[in-house]
């Protein structure tokens, strides 16, 4: 139980909808425990678990890819009309969203969020939950070598996104008076 909210944090990055996020650590946790005879004692406990987060999650993924889209017109036409702070209500904030929220400058948590998946994963895996490169590539089945890129690369992103949006801020902000000289 240790690792619950280590593994809610992933499962939210993954998934972006807290309830969806709280079902995979439901699924992660109760075949962690159909499988326990499989965990091998002295082994990093946190990294099986988060092995099991993340390839359940892509079954997940892969399943919903396979499904037919089926929508309702009459509730899409409602949703496009109700007015954003009814449909922002349905996304209860949790615990760890608003420690998030708090914790992560704005501009950061927009970098992040906007990274593509595979970099995010590979990031949040080193730099928040901080797996060694060989723990993320046997969770993500990748090889050490792609796990660094996919961190590096992801970091270069963060990066250039970070410097980009301060460089804007710095544009509008006003400029202080220069002594009379155009």
């Amino acid at each position: 139980m240790a690792c619950l909210d280590s593994l809610y944090r992933t499962a939210l990055r993954l998934t972006r909808v807290p309830a969806d996020a709280e079902d995979l650590v439901q699924d992660t946790y109760l075949k962690a425990f159909r499988a326990a005879n499989r965990f091998e004692p002295g082994t990093n406990l946190k990294a099986w678990l988060f092995t099991i987060l993340h390839n359940t999650a892509l079954n997940r993924f892969r399943d919903r890819s396979r499904q037919p889209l089926v929508y309702d017109s009459d509730t899409v036409d409602r949703a496009a009309d109700a007015s954003s702070n009814l449909r922002d209500a349905r996304f209860a904030e949790t615990p760890e969203t608003l420690l998030l929220a708090d914790t992560l400058d704005p501009d950061l948590k927009a970098a992040v969020d906007a990274l593509p998946d595979a970099f995010r994963q590979a990031v949040w895996l080193r730099d928040v939950e901080e797996f060694s490169y060989s723990e993320i590539a046997r969770m993500l089945t990748i090889p050490v070598g792609t796990v660094m890129s996919r961190i590096s690369r992801g970091r270069r992103l963060l990066y250039d996104r970070l410097t980009a949006a301060r460089a804007v801020a710095a544009s509008d902000r006003p400029r202080a008076a220069s002594g009379g000289i155009p």
